[in-house]
C-alpha cells in the first residue's frame, strides 16, 4: 500500500496544523477535499449530474449553470448588523473553494461555482440584503485574503479552531462530521464507538484528525485485548476506490459531505457511522469573516434568519447535508484547541 500523502486542509487537520500548510493542496485540487483529505472520502472535481433509471435510487444533484435557488426574504434587523463598509457597494464578496462536490465546484460550464457553500453565500447575501459575489479560491489563499479585505466573508468549509479565532471571526453554520463509509453490500452495518473498528482494514488520510481519532479508538482496543485496526494509506481515489470495492478494505473514514456525495450518487457505498470532526469535542463550520470588523454578527443573524423560515434546511437538503445541519448559528462557537 501507499502512504496517502494529501494533508487536510481545515480544521479535519490536526487542529494545530498552521493555515499556510494547505498551500501544498492548491496543486492537487481535483482531489484535495476542503475537510480532510481521505482519498476514500474523496469526490471528483466535475462529477456530473447522476440521472435516475426504473432500477436506480441515485440521487440527482443539479450541476448546472442554472440553479433555479430558494426565495430569500430580507431580514431587516439583520441586515441593519451589516457594518457600513461591507453595505455601501451593496454586494457581499464571498470566497468559495470550488473542488469537491457537494460543498462547492464548477458547473457543468467549466465556470460557474455551485454546491452547498455557494447556495448558503448567496442566500445569506440576499437576507441581508446584498447581492453575493461569489469569488473562486484556492483554499489556502482565504486567509490572506481575508485579513487584506479582498474577501469579506469565506464560505468554504472552514473548522472553527481556537488558533483560527485569534485572526477570524466566525458564524456557525453546519456540523464538522466525518464518515465511516462501507462497500453498499457489506455485513458492516454500525460504527459508532471504538469496539467496531477493532480488527477492522481502514482507509485513513494521514496527518489528519480522523487518522488521529482512529489511532486513538485503536490504542483503546489494543489495551482491553482487542484485535488492532489495519490503517491502509492511498495516494489517489481511484485506489481507495479499488480497495474498498474489491474487498482489500473493510472502511474509509473521512469528510462526511464528500463521502455521502459519492455513495448518493453512484450507490457503491453507505454511510455506517458518523463522528464529530473533532472528536470528542463537537467542530464547527462556519462562516469566516476579519477580525473585529462586526461582519459576523450580520452573519449570525442572517443565518439565524434561514434557519428559522426553512430556507436553510432545504438548502442541506438539496445537496444531501441534511445530517450536518445546526439548530441556530453561533457567533464564534468553541473551537478546537490547538494539539
Amino acid at each position: 500500500m501507499v502512504r496517502q500523502s494529501l494533508k487536510s486542509r481545515t480544521g479535519a487537520l490536526r487542529p494545530g496544523f498552521k493555515p499556510g500548510a494547505g498551500l501544498a493542496l492548491a496543486a492537487t485540487t481535483l482531489l484535495a477535499l476542503c475537510a480532510c483529505s481521505d482519498p476514500g472520502a474523496a469526490a471528483s472535481a466535475n462529477a456530473p449530474a447522476v440521472t435516475k433509471t426504473a432500477t436506480s435510487t441515485a440521487k440527482s444533484f443539479n450541476l448546472t449553470p442554472e440553479q433555479d435557488r430558494f426565495p430569500v426574504s430580507v431580514d431587516k434587523a439583520a441586515a441593519a448588523l451589516v457594518p457600513e463598509a461591507i453595505k455601501k457597494d451593496g454586494k457581499l464578496t464571498v470566497a468559495v473553494s470550488p473542488f469537491a462536490p457537494p460543498l462547492a465546484v464548477y458547473a457543468t460550464d467549466n465556470k460557474t461555482p455551485v454546491g452547498n457553500e455557494v447556495d448558503i453565500a448567496v442566500a445569506l447575501a440576499q437576507t441581508l440584503g446584498l447581492e453575493a459575489e461569489i469569488v473562486p479560491t484556492a483554499w489556502a489563499d482565504w486567509p490572506l485574503g481575508v485579513e487584506s479585505g479582498k474577501y469579506e466573508a469565506v464560505l468554504s468549509n472552514v473548522t472553527v479552531t481556537e488558533e483560527r479565532k485569534l485572526k477570524f471571526d466566525f458564524a456557525s453554520y453546519r456540523d464538522d462530521k466525518l464518515g465511516f463509509y462501507a462497500k453498499s453490500g457489506s455485513d458492516i452495518t454500525k460504527v459508532e464507538s471504538a469496539p467496531d473498528v477493532a480488527g477492522k482494514r481502514i482507509i485513513v488520510g494521514s496527518g489528519t484528525n480522523q487518522e488521529s481519532i482512529l489511532l486513538r479508538w485503536d490504542e483503546e482496543n489494543k489495551a482491553k485485548g482487542l484485535k488492532p485496526v489495519e490503517f491502509q494509506y492511498y495516494d489517489d481515489d481511484s485506489a481507495s476506490n479499488l480497495a474498498l470495492q474489491s474487498g482489500r478494505a473493510d472502511l474509509t473514514f473521512g469528510p462526511n459531505a464528500t463521502a455521502a456525495y459519492k455513495a448518493a450518487t453512484d450507490e457503491k457505498t453507505k454511510l455506517v457511522g458518523l463522528v464529530d470532526g473533532g472528536w470528542p469535542l463537537k467542530a464547527s463550520i462556519a462562516a469566516t469573516t476579519k477580525k473585529g470588523n462586526g461582519f459576523a454578527a450580520a452573519a449570525q443573524a442572517g443565518l439565524n434568519h434561514l434557519i428559522g423560515d426553512g430556507t436553510y434546511g432545504k438548502i442541506l437538503d438539496r445537496w444531501g447535508l441534511s445530517s450536518e445541519a445546526v439548530a441556530k448559528s453561533e457567533l464564534n462557537p468553541a473551537g478546537l484547541p490547538k494539539s
